[in-house]
């Protein structure tokens, strides 16, 4: 049988899917009407698509929507949500009258796509993103499942202008990622303009082909021809395919269609007008839908929990190792311990030592290049459905341009831990462009993220083994310089509880200091000491959660007089987290010790000094507030 014959849909199909298509556009009416907001003619534009992938293209599950054998789907225009729940409601997932509650405070069917929905993978509608979440799957699926599921990721084209998308595609390409199929809605029409390219269909093709692309124009509205490019995209080896859609938005809306100044908005006074002609475009329309193809089961179980260090730390107290380092270590541990640990990293594994992964196994590391955005789309992508433990590296200060990806993770509710490097002025002479000063507020800010800090190469390895066994986003700050080890090998730790490192019975201050500025503290303090004060160190070891309880008791007993000093610009670091866990205690002073200016390039050490965080200055401001 030819491959002609095999990707060809009956007429009876062909009735069903077109038909399908206009009751999907049918629901998007009625259901952006009654929330009076939401974005019909975009989902309007991609019926046809939406009809033959759900109905005769996918094969999944519907009683298990996350099944980790299912082929993926990512909206990555996640503006055009209306349609996609249209397309769950009638593949029998929940019932149709269920739709008309989108956009309502108590339906999870949002605005914009959330996992708060058991079909949702990630959330979507900051545009660009869905593409490296796709290619994180299908990579996953390659290379790590090995298994028969398939990635679509269906965008706009207005949101393919987006860089991040781009940084997808060269991905995609290079690791020839063959069960991934791209989708271009080429509706034309953008929110205040044309898109650029409006339906110049052969550049979109040869950008696309540029990037190692299979690259298939279609009519967007035929299902036959969009059925026989997704045959070839399921057939098409060494390469992924991309199908450039030729769309028209609000297609089949009377007055509507292909006309500016109708995104995201509800149709109004039109939508009766609109549906009867809509209704009137239907067949048959209480013929049964078609049968939902059946996924092979072929994903192999993965276990993610109770990740261990395959054995303890091992370092001699007083000898000095770059945090940074101990993460080498401690991701070739973890890695040895648990086959569900994978790292990324982009062209920085040599600094961020995460090329240890290539001891245990070369095959779980994924190299994703100066890409920073979508290495963490990536990351995010292969720990969907609790497929893998991901750890993604690079220099801290990169990772301020991999934000928006990881803001949309927090919504996402996805499981990837960040690790940044090359923190703060200590890094020396490499200068301000390479310090990450920012790295401690962008994370904080991060609503459930957890920050570690750890400040020696004993602390770090428990900090690697704690992030790899805790759900949500974990960020773990290290540093360049070496630095001494503080702690003995058995020391325990745990996320939000500090750890005391020096004190007496008469300290006058509190000093909270982590990293490269624990080591300024405490030679602080053997400086006071000599000249009669005695201060007590604390070291936060996560900043988030921050151990309040610690902070407060140690500030107290040393008569509410406190000095936080840190690698980091003085807005939200480790001065303002401890700040907020002294707000409601009274007769507290907090004195901030932080990277006071732009810094420049220099010797670490002068560069501590110059900029306000060395010993010497917290020797001065331990004096000075040691006499209020």
């Amino acid at each position: 049988m030819s491959g002609e014959s095999l990707h060809k849909p009956t007429m009876d199909e062909v009735t069903k899917l077109r038909d399908m298509a206009n009751k999907l556009r049918i629901h998007s009416v009625k259901m952006t009407t009654a929330s009076k907001s939401g974005h019909p003619t975009s989902c309007s534009s991609m019926a046809e698509i939406m009809s033959v992938l759900f109905f005769k293209v996918m094969k999944y599950k519907v009683s298990e929507p996350k099944a980790a054998f299912n082929d993926r789907f990512i909206l990555s225009k996640g503006h055009a949500a209306p349609i996609l729940y249209a397309a769950w409601a009638e593949a029998g997932l929940f019932p149709a009258a269920d739709l008309m509650n989108l956009r309502k405070i108590d339906s999870d069917l949002e605005g914009h796509p959330t996992p708060r929905l058991n079909f949702i993978d990630v959330a979507t509608g900051s545009l660009g993103q869905g593409l490296s979440v796709a290619c994180g799957m299908a990579y996953c699926g390659k290379f790590f499942d090995k298994a028969s599921y398939r990635t679509y990721c269906l965008m706009g084209d207005g949101e393919s202008m987006e860089g991040n998308i781009w940084e997808a595609l060269n991905f995609a390409g290079f690791y020839k990622l063959d069960n991934l199929c791209a989708i271009v809605d080429v509706n034309r029409l953008g929110q205040s303009e044309p898109a650029p390219l409006q339906h110049d269909m052969d550049t979109y093709k040869k950008r696309l082909q540029s990037f190692g692309f299979n690259a298939i124009v279609v009519d967007g509205h035929d299902v036959e021809e969009l059925c026989k490019a997704f045959y070839e995209a399921e057939n098409t080896k060494g390469m992924p395919t991309c199908i450039i859609a030729r769309t028209f938005k609000g297609k089949n809306f009377p007055d509507i269609e292909n006309l500016l100044n109708w995104h995201g908005k509800a149709l109004g006074d039109k939508t009766d007008a609109i549906i009867q002609h809509l209704q009137g475009l239907i067949s048959n329309p209480d013929a049964p839908n078609l049968p939902i193809q059946s996924p092979a089961q072929d994903t192999p179980a993965v276990e993610i929990g109770g990740i261990t260090l395959s054995s303890p730390p091992a370092y001699n107290k007083g000898d000095s190792l770059a945090t940074r380092q101990a993460y080498g270590n401690a991701l070739e541990k973890i890695a040895t311990s648990s086959k569900a640990v994978v790292a990324l990293d982009g062209d920085m594994k040599n600094s961020t030592f995460s090329q240890t992964m290539f001891k245990v196994d070369a095959g779980r590391f994924i190299e994703c290049f100066i890409c920073e955005q979508n290495m963490i789309g990536v990351g995010i992508g292969v720990s969907c459905r609790d497929r893998t433990v991901a750890f993604a590296s690079t220099f801290s200060a990169f990772l301020t341009r991999a934000f928006d990806n990881l803001r949309m993770g927090v919504i996402s509710q996805t499981n990837i831990n960040v690790v940044g490097s090359h923190a703060g002025v200590s890094i020396g002479e490499d200068g301000p462009s390479q310090m990450a000063l920012e790295d401690l507020a962008m994370f904080q800010s991060l609503p459930g993220c957890t920050v570690f800090y750890p400040s020696d190469a004993v602390a770090t390895e428990r900090a690697t083994e704690l992030a790899a066994n805790t759900r949500g986003i974990c960020f773990i700050r290290v540093g360049r310089p070496a630095v001494p080890v503080v702690y003995e090998n058995n020391e325990e730790f745990a996320i939000g509880k500090a750890k005391l490192v020096r004190s007496s019975d008469d300290d006058k201050v509190l000093v909270v200091a982590a990293g490269i500025t624990l080591v300024e503290a405490l030679k602080a303090a053997d400086q006071l000491k000599e000249q009669g004060v005695n201060v007590r160190v604390l070291d936060p070891f996560t900043i988030k959660p921050l151990d309040i309880q610690a902070i407060q008791e140690n500030a107290a007993a040393c008569g509410g007089r406190v000095v936080t000093v840190e690698d980091h610009y003085p807005e939200g670091g480790i001065g303002d987290a401890v700040l907020s866990a002294v707000a409601t205690c009274r007769n507290v002073i907090v004195k901030k010790l932080a990277v006071n200016g732009l810094p420049r390039s220099g010797p670490p050490n002068a560069l501590l000094e110059m900029f306000g965080i060395s010993a010497s200055h917290i020797v001065r401001a331990c004096n000075d507030i040691a006499k209020m």
